[in-house]
């Protein structure tokens, strides 16, 4: 059996799908660099951390495997907009770092200081630890609003 074919016409770019692709793109690498670098690499924490170092271990085996699925689901939500010819590159990228930013702010916000499931690092003032780390945050965001903000006055020029 073959695949089906592609349109034989081109679509027209589709903005909107476009960055909520990147964005989830986005997040699933913010959400990868954190379980890697600071999980496993660095072990400053686990994602969950106010129970014993093997839930600890299994609540990062979780959000790896959360990522990992947002990734490829991210990917084949890509390749069908490429497929279709309907891939808006820069709202794409913007939604990348509206995704990167956003997973970090949450992250920083929600899970760090309201839910308190971890904090950056133990035993020394996690002060700088969370400036940086949402300071970090909020210039991606803000990185892809901008961007955001230029694919939308470009498009709206073209035709």
């Amino acid at each position: 059996m073959n695949p089906p074919a592609p349109p034989a016409t081109a679509s027209r770019p589709r903005p909107r799908r476009s960055m909520a692709v990147g964005a989830l793109i986005g997040a699933a690498v913010m959400a990868a660099v954190d379980e890697i670098v600071f999980h496993q690499l660095l072990h400053w924490h686990h994602f969950y951390d106010r129970s014993t170092p093997g839930v600890g271990l299994l609540s990062d085996g979780l959000l790896h495997s959360a990522e990992l699925l947002a990734l490829v689901a991210g990917f084949f939500l890509l390749a069908d907009l490429l497929r279709q010819r309907a891939l808006a590159p820069a709202h794409a990228w913007a939604g990348v770092l509206l995704g990167l930013g956003a997973f970090q702010l949450f992250d920083g916000i929600v899970d760090h200081k309201l839910l308190r499931l971890h904090q950056i690092r133990y035993g020394v003032d996690v002060t700088p630890y969370d400036w940086a780390w949402n300071i970090a945050g909020l210039l991606l965001l803000l990185a892809g609003l901008a961007l955001a903000a230029r694919a939308a006055r470009t498009s709206r020029r073209t035709p």
